[in-house]
């Protein structure tokens, strides 16, 4: 098989997480899949990807030659497009992973102004913050709060951004307003699940001291817009990106408390990890697709006043 085929064929195997997945799409046999997976290593002898019976993984030197294919192949697509159409096309498929909340908010309308600018791109817009490892996920963006531990990532701020715990007027009516991170104890609290860990320890700074409260929360879960709906709904006090609850609190749907403290999920150091950046793999390899709207979306985050309060 010619060299263009396999990278064809080792493509396919990655997206789809299998040889079986992968054969039925390129109409190949497991057995097929299997023998030419088999002389694709040994002409570089070198193994290219983990395998067990329900997962692949790539190796560095899978990863390596992955990210070349990938860029291979965009390049011939565009040369055929050009050839074709006389024209440099920017199509195919953009698979877009973020926070639901910021996901629907921000992330949601921006890719669908740059559709409309590029009507042959198929977006793929995945509302979750769980990707962490963008080459075997499929994904070509990632847009979440802090940054994926691989290094070989390229990651950028999108904005600087803080959490504040904030409720609702009403909750705060019948409840009355917690003066210090100590009240909350005796409040009704909304927290987050994130890898089945209840995030019930809360960290405050404030201008002399730190403080580490566990908080007795009323709700839990592992979406962030949910949390926001019971905020708003008057079940008790989140501690929310400013992101996320910006023009409910611009609209005074919810009000923010203990504005002297700076809080986070971990420690009150920790700040960075509130801001939301984008990341993705090296623009060398990116199709051209993908180059442009990596461009488009920082260009919207500048021009709006994200993380501004009225």
């Amino acid at each position: 098989m010619d060299k263009f085929s396999d990278m064809t064929m080792f493509v396919s195997i990655v997206k789809h997480q299998g040889l079986a997945a992968a054969g039925r799409e390129l109409g190949l046999s497991p057995a097929t899949m299997t023998a030419r997976l088999q002389a694709l290593e040994e002409r570089y002898r070198v193994k290219l990807l983990n395998r067990s019976t329900r997962h692949v993984s790539l190796t560095d030197a899978g990863e390596l030659y992955y990210k070349a294919s990938l860029e291979i192949l965009d390049n011939v697509n565009e040369t055929e497009n050009l050839i074709l159409n006389g024209v440099k096309e920017v199509k195919g498929a953009l698979r877009v992973a973020a926070p639901k909340d910021i996901g629907k908010q921000y992330i949601l309308p921006i890719l669908s102004e740059f559709c409309e600018k590029y009507p042959e791109v198929v977006p793929y817009l995945y509302l979750n913050d769980d990707v962490s490892n963008i080459a075997e996920s499929g994904i070509d963006i990632v847009v979440r709060y802090g940054e994926l531990a691989d290094s070989s990532l390229i990651s950028r701020r999108l904005s600087s951004s803080h959490r504040v715990l904030c409720a609702s007027p009403d909750y705060l009516a019948k409840h009355g307003t917690p003066l210090t991170p100590q009240d909350l104890v005796n409040h009704h609290c909304l927290a987050m699940v994130r890898s089945h860990e209840e995030l019930k320890t809360w960290h405050f700074q404030g201008s002399d001291k730190k403080n580490v409260i566990t908080v007795l929360p009323k709700r839990f879960s592992d979406d962030g817009e949910v949390v926001r709906y019971w905020a708003l709904e008057g079940a008790g006090i989140a501690l929310k990106s400013i992101l996320d609850v910006q023009d409910d609190i611009n609209n005074r749907r919810l009000v923010t408390v203990l504005n002297g403290y700076m809080a986070n999920f971990n420690t009150s150091t920790s700040v960075s990890s509130a801001d939301l950046n984008v990341v993705y793999m090296s623009k060398k390899y990116q199709p051209k697709r993908i180059r442009l709207f990596l461009d488009f979306l920082l260009e919207r985050f500048e021009t709006m006043k994200i993380g501004e309060l009225d």
